[in-house]
Protein backbone atom coordinates (compact mmCIF):
# COMPACT_ATOMS: atom_id res chain seq x y z
CA UNK A 1 0.00 0.00 0.00
CA UNK A 2 1.27 3.46 -0.88
CA UNK A 3 2.35 5.74 1.92
CA UNK A 4 -0.16 8.44 2.86
CA UNK A 5 0.46 11.89 1.41
CA UNK A 6 0.36 14.85 3.77
CA UNK A 7 0.48 18.49 2.72
CA UNK A 8 2.14 21.26 4.72
CA UNK A 9 0.00 24.20 3.65
CA UNK A 10 1.46 27.70 4.00
CA UNK A 11 -1.57 29.82 4.83
CA UNK A 12 -0.32 33.34 4.06
CA UNK A 13 0.80 35.02 0.86
CA UNK A 14 2.46 38.30 1.90
CA UNK A 15 5.89 38.92 0.29
CA UNK A 16 7.46 39.37 3.75
CA UNK A 17 5.78 36.37 5.35
CA UNK A 18 7.51 34.20 7.95
CA UNK A 19 5.60 31.04 7.05
CA UNK A 20 8.24 29.68 4.68
CA UNK A 21 10.67 29.09 7.55
CA UNK A 22 8.48 26.94 9.79
CA UNK A 23 7.11 25.13 6.74
CA UNK A 24 10.59 24.12 5.57
CA UNK A 25 11.68 23.29 9.13
CA UNK A 26 8.63 21.07 9.59
CA UNK A 27 9.15 19.42 6.20
CA UNK A 28 12.76 18.61 7.13
CA UNK A 29 11.59 16.98 10.37
CA UNK A 30 8.76 15.15 8.62
CA UNK A 31 11.05 13.74 5.95
CA UNK A 32 12.97 11.88 8.64
CA UNK A 33 9.91 9.64 8.92
CA UNK A 34 9.31 6.55 6.80
CA UNK A 35 5.57 6.15 7.36
CA UNK A 36 4.27 9.03 5.20
CA UNK A 37 5.24 11.37 2.38
CA UNK A 38 5.13 15.11 2.91
CA UNK A 39 5.08 18.10 0.57
CA UNK A 40 4.67 21.85 0.87
CA UNK A 41 1.49 23.35 -0.58
CA UNK A 42 1.93 27.10 -1.00
CA UNK A 43 -1.09 29.38 -1.38
CA UNK A 44 1.09 31.66 -3.49
CA UNK A 45 0.92 28.99 -6.17
CA UNK A 46 -2.88 29.24 -6.18
CA UNK A 47 -3.81 32.95 -6.54
CA UNK A 48 -7.56 32.52 -6.30
CA UNK A 49 -9.95 35.44 -6.70
CA UNK A 50 -12.18 36.47 -3.84
CA UNK A 51 -14.84 33.81 -3.46
CA UNK A 52 -17.95 35.22 -5.11
CA UNK A 53 -19.64 32.12 -6.48
CA UNK A 54 -23.41 31.93 -6.69
CA UNK A 55 -23.43 29.37 -3.88
CA UNK A 56 -21.24 27.12 -1.78
CA UNK A 57 -19.23 24.47 -3.67
CA UNK A 58 -21.55 22.06 -1.86
CA UNK A 59 -24.23 23.14 -4.34
CA UNK A 60 -22.41 24.71 -7.31
CA UNK A 61 -19.20 23.21 -8.76
CA UNK A 62 -16.11 25.39 -8.58
CA UNK A 63 -15.42 27.01 -11.96
CA UNK A 64 -12.31 29.16 -11.41
CA UNK A 65 -9.37 27.27 -12.99
CA UNK A 66 -6.91 28.16 -10.22
CA UNK A 67 -9.38 27.12 -7.54
CA UNK A 68 -9.96 23.85 -9.40
CA UNK A 69 -6.20 23.17 -9.31
CA UNK A 70 -6.19 23.93 -5.57
CA UNK A 71 -9.07 21.63 -4.68
CA UNK A 72 -7.59 18.88 -6.87
CA UNK A 73 -4.32 19.20 -4.93
CA UNK A 74 -6.20 18.90 -1.63
CA UNK A 75 -8.13 15.92 -2.95
CA UNK A 76 -4.83 14.15 -3.66
CA UNK A 77 -3.72 14.47 0.00
CA UNK A 78 -4.57 12.24 2.94
CA UNK A 79 -3.98 14.91 5.59
CA UNK A 80 -2.91 18.53 6.03
CA UNK A 81 -0.75 20.54 8.41
CA UNK A 82 -1.83 24.17 8.30
CA UNK A 83 0.93 26.73 8.84
CA UNK A 84 -0.90 29.82 10.05
CA UNK A 85 -0.10 33.30 11.20
CA UNK A 86 -2.53 35.17 13.42
CA UNK A 87 -4.18 38.20 11.84
CA UNK A 88 -6.58 40.01 14.18
CA UNK A 89 -7.20 36.86 16.26
CA UNK A 90 -7.96 34.80 13.14
CA UNK A 91 -6.36 33.18 10.10
CA UNK A 92 -5.17 35.22 7.15
CA UNK A 93 -7.87 36.19 4.67
CA UNK A 94 -6.05 34.33 1.88
CA UNK A 95 -6.40 31.03 3.74
CA UNK A 96 -10.05 31.56 4.63
CA UNK A 97 -10.79 32.53 1.03
CA UNK A 98 -9.03 29.42 -0.29
CA UNK A 99 -10.93 27.14 2.04
CA UNK A 100 -14.23 28.67 0.93
CA UNK A 101 -13.64 26.92 -2.41
CA UNK A 102 -13.43 23.51 -0.71
CA UNK A 103 -16.18 21.01 -0.01
CA UNK A 104 -15.61 17.24 -0.22
CA UNK A 105 -11.90 17.37 -0.97
CA UNK A 106 -10.86 17.43 2.71
CA UNK A 107 -13.73 15.45 4.20
CA UNK A 108 -12.73 12.73 6.68
CA UNK A 109 -9.09 13.75 6.58
CA UNK A 110 -7.04 14.92 9.58
CA UNK A 111 -5.81 18.47 10.11
CA UNK A 112 -2.86 19.48 12.29
CA UNK A 113 -1.64 22.99 13.01
CA UNK A 114 1.47 25.10 13.40
CA UNK A 115 0.73 28.66 14.51
CA UNK A 116 3.05 31.57 15.09
CA UNK A 117 2.95 35.11 16.42
CA UNK A 118 1.04 36.50 19.39
CA UNK A 119 0.22 33.71 21.86
CA UNK A 120 1.77 31.32 19.36
CA UNK A 121 -1.02 31.84 16.86
CA UNK A 122 -3.34 29.98 19.25
CA UNK A 123 -6.41 32.07 18.45
CA UNK A 124 -5.90 31.61 14.72
CA UNK A 125 -5.47 27.87 15.24
CA UNK A 126 -8.72 27.68 17.22
CA UNK A 127 -10.47 29.66 14.48
CA UNK A 128 -9.05 27.26 11.91
CA UNK A 129 -10.18 24.21 13.90
CA UNK A 130 -13.79 25.42 13.57
CA UNK A 131 -13.39 25.87 9.81
CA UNK A 132 -11.94 22.36 9.57
CA UNK A 133 -14.87 20.87 11.48
CA UNK A 134 -17.28 22.49 9.01
CA UNK A 135 -15.24 20.92 6.19
CA UNK A 136 -15.76 17.51 7.87
CA UNK A 137 -12.09 17.25 8.73
CA UNK A 138 -10.74 15.72 11.95
CA UNK A 139 -8.64 18.36 13.76
CA UNK A 140 -5.93 16.79 15.90
CA UNK A 141 -5.18 17.79 19.48
CA UNK A 142 -1.43 18.32 19.40
CA UNK A 143 -0.20 21.49 17.67
CA UNK A 144 2.98 23.56 17.46
CA UNK A 145 2.83 27.14 18.70
CA UNK A 146 5.75 29.47 18.01
CA UNK A 147 5.19 32.16 20.64
CA UNK A 148 6.61 35.67 20.59
CA UNK A 149 9.97 34.91 22.21
CA UNK A 150 11.09 32.31 19.64
CA UNK A 151 9.24 34.14 16.87
CA UNK A 152 11.18 37.36 17.49
CA UNK A 153 14.38 35.39 17.98
CA UNK A 154 13.92 33.78 14.59
CA UNK A 155 12.94 36.89 12.64
CA UNK A 156 15.04 39.53 14.42
CA UNK A 157 17.87 38.06 16.45
CA UNK A 158 19.46 35.55 14.09
CA UNK A 159 18.26 32.49 15.98
CA UNK A 160 17.48 29.16 14.33
CA UNK A 161 14.99 26.46 15.23
CA UNK A 162 17.86 24.56 16.84
CA UNK A 163 17.90 27.27 19.52
CA UNK A 164 14.40 26.18 20.55
CA UNK A 165 14.58 22.36 20.77
CA UNK A 166 11.22 22.10 22.53
CA UNK A 167 9.58 23.14 19.24
CA UNK A 168 10.99 20.04 17.54
CA UNK A 169 9.73 17.88 20.41
CA UNK A 170 6.25 19.32 19.92
CA UNK A 171 6.43 18.93 16.15
CA UNK A 172 7.40 15.27 16.43
CA UNK A 173 4.49 14.61 18.79
CA UNK A 174 2.15 16.42 16.41
CA UNK A 175 3.40 14.39 13.45
CA UNK A 176 3.03 11.12 15.39
CA UNK A 177 -0.60 11.94 16.10
CA UNK A 178 -1.25 13.23 12.59
CA UNK A 179 0.15 10.15 10.86
CA UNK A 180 -1.89 7.83 13.12
CA UNK A 181 -5.08 9.68 12.21
CA UNK A 182 -4.07 9.85 8.56
CA UNK A 183 -3.68 6.08 8.34
CA UNK A 184 -6.83 5.41 10.34
CA UNK A 185 -9.04 7.79 8.38
CA UNK A 186 -7.66 6.64 5.04
CA UNK A 187 -8.59 3.08 5.96
CA UNK A 188 -12.05 4.28 6.94
CA UNK A 189 -12.53 6.15 3.66
CA UNK A 190 -11.43 3.10 1.71
CA UNK A 191 -13.83 0.83 3.63
CA UNK A 192 -16.69 3.27 3.05
CA UNK A 193 -15.88 3.45 -0.67
CA UNK A 194 -15.95 -0.35 -0.98
CA UNK A 195 -19.27 -0.52 0.89
CA UNK A 196 -20.78 2.21 -1.30
CA UNK A 197 -19.71 0.38 -4.46
CA UNK A 198 -21.21 -2.95 -3.33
Amino acid sequence: MAKPRIGILIGTTRPARFGDRPAQWLLDLAQERTDAEFEIVDLRDYPMPLFEAAASPRFVPVSDPVAIRFVEKLASLDGVVFITAEYNHAVAGALKNALDYVYDELARKPAAFLGYGAVGGARAVEHLRLICVELSMAPTKTAVHIAMEPFLGLIRDGKTFADYPYLADGAKAMLDELVWWTLTLRAGRETAAVAAAA
